[in-house]
């Protein structure tokens, strides 16, 4: 269908690119100068009123993580320091798509999302049960996330615009394949595994930095549940998981998670086979094997949802001395987009309330702003750099650089192997989980009304493996030829 209409900004201009976020080189980092992007994130972030724009759905519980391994030759946050070193945390599951009254056991990625509060400050780490994500660069985060909301004239779910945007979308085609199969719906918040998803740097105390990528692993199991089962509680207990964790817990079953890290010396960046920055990949276990860090125990459940779990905030960009960002496209959109989202929602103050405040002392010239509930600063000197010993920059606590190159331009991934990891991921499958798997996408993809729409969503996974593209193809009734030619 021809459009001749052009895309343009809130205030008229035409856009450009609206796939790529502009970068210095093709490696990063994200320009601000990209007002496209800023203006797609900010107003997205404004978009629901109060509740969360995703994630609205979770359950949360504080705990600790205990280091069990010396990983200090890699990183010098204090946290991980030495090994039987405990430092409190607080963590929140949720759904991604629905909303705040949602059910819990909809086929959808859930959100893991770990707060721990270090002697150097708060550290984030905000990721899904998944090692991969539909996106690789967020500047379509806006526009993928409204796919998975309601349509603005029937307010109903539209299966039309989620196989459109995955089918014009190659790169979701790992990320559906996961989301499809057995995993995409845990049989509970406790029985699942936890990703940071993106690449991030650590940096040691000699300035030495890797590139990192965290996993959480489950030790009661992973436990998923059938999809019949999994619908009639969403009607019979649509809060099946949030009860499920704060029962665990209020009865001294306490869930517990292993920490591992995948370590990539910086060069081995630029000759991987896949780009170790686009999230919509992971890194081989063959060639970098899980590194044990740590043990995360919940044992303590909220005192008020409110206060606590939905007035928590995280965000991808809360770092501490010796974790830094990478130029993952899709983290560099996160940085901003979390911290503003917060602003916004729950306030410019949101940094100061109980549950997020960092437990060491706070030093900045922040001031003023709704909600300011502490004594706002008092009288002490509230501008930097000044003559009356206020707190000051400490330079050994300076990001470590990263070299960058190219001309300032919408860039996207030089890699373009949408297909190779979520075949290998379908062959590794049993026929019954290959089975269930496809049953899961033709029955998603059924109520699709265009026969377009469905022949292209269905090329990515033939793309990925024959069989795989064909049996979903035959579970449609459409025909293939004309695309395999």
């Amino acid at each position: 269908m021809s459009n001749n209409k052009k895309l343009t900004t809130s205030w008229g201009a035409p856009v450009g690119d609206n796939q790529n976020s502009m970068t210095a080189g093709s490696r990063g980092p994200t320009l601000i100068q990209d007002v496209h992007l800023l203006e797609k994130l900010a107003h997205f972030n404004r978009e629901r009123v109060p509740e969360r724009v995703v994630h609205a759905k979770g359950a949360g519980a504080h705990g600790y993580l205990e280091v069990t391994n010396d990983v200090s030759k890699y990183t010098k946050a204090d946290f991980l320091s030495e090994v039987g070193k405990r430092t409190p945390m607080f963590i929140r599951f949720s759904t991604v798509a629905g909303e705040l009254g949602s059910a819990d056991t909809v086929r959808d990625p859930r959100g893991f999302a770990v707060k721990f509060y270090t002697e150097e400050g708060n550290y984030d780490l905000v990721g899904n049960n998944t090692p991969v994500f539909f996106i690789r660069d967020a500047i379509k985060f806006p526009d993928f996330i409204h796919t998975q909301k309601r349509h603005p004239q029937t307010h109903l779910k539209n299966p039309n615009a989620v196989w459109d945007f995955w089918g014009l979308s190659p790169e979701s085609t790992h990320q559906v394949t996961i989301l499809m199969s057995d995993r995409g719906i845990p049989a509970t918040f406790r029985h699942m595994h936890g990703f940071g998803s993106h690449t991030f740097k650590w940096v040691n105390a000699e300035g030495q930095g890797v590139w990192v990528k965290y996993h959480f692993k489950t030790e009661q199991g992973v436990k998923n549940l059938d999809t019949d089962l999994a619908a009639k509680l969403a009607g019979e207990n649509p809060d099946y998981h949030t009860e499920d964790l704060f029962n665990a817990i209020e009865k001294g079953d306490f869930p517990a998670w292993k920490l591992y890290v995948q370590i990539m010396p910086l060069e081995d960046a630029n000759t991987y086979r896949f780009d170790p920055f686009d999230v919509t990949k992971v890194w081989s276990q063959k060639d970098y094997p899980l590194i044990e860090v740590g043990r995360m125990v919940l044992n303590r459940n909220p005192e008020n949802y409110f206060a606590e779990v939905e007035q928590a905030t995280f965000s991808p960009g809360t770092f501490v001395p010796g974790i830094e960002a990478s130029p993952d496209k899709m983290l560099q959109g996160r940085l901003f987009a979390y911290h503003d989202a917060h602003r916004y929602r729950v306030g410019a103050n949101h940094q100061a309330l109980p549950i997020n405040r960092a437990k060491n002392e706070v030093n900045n010239y922040q001031r003023d702003g709704q909600m300011r509930f502490d004594n706002n600063g008092g009288g002490s000197v509230y501008y930097e750099p000044n003559s009356y010993a206020g707190p000051t920059e400490s330079a050994e606590d300076k990001q470590t650089p990263y070299a960058v190159s190219g001309e300032a331009d919408s860039v996207a991934y030089d890699h373009n192997d949408h297909y190779t990891q979520a075949g290998d991921l379908y062959r590794l499958m049993s026929e019954d989980e290959r089975t269930r798997l496809v049953a899961n996408i033709v029955g998603a993809m059924k109520p699709v009304e265009s026969d377009d729409i469905k022949r292209r969503a269905t090329m990515n996974f033939y793309k990925a493996d024959a069989e795989y593209g064909t049996r979903i193809a035959e579970g449609l009734g459409i025909s293939l030829l004309e695309e395999v030619k």
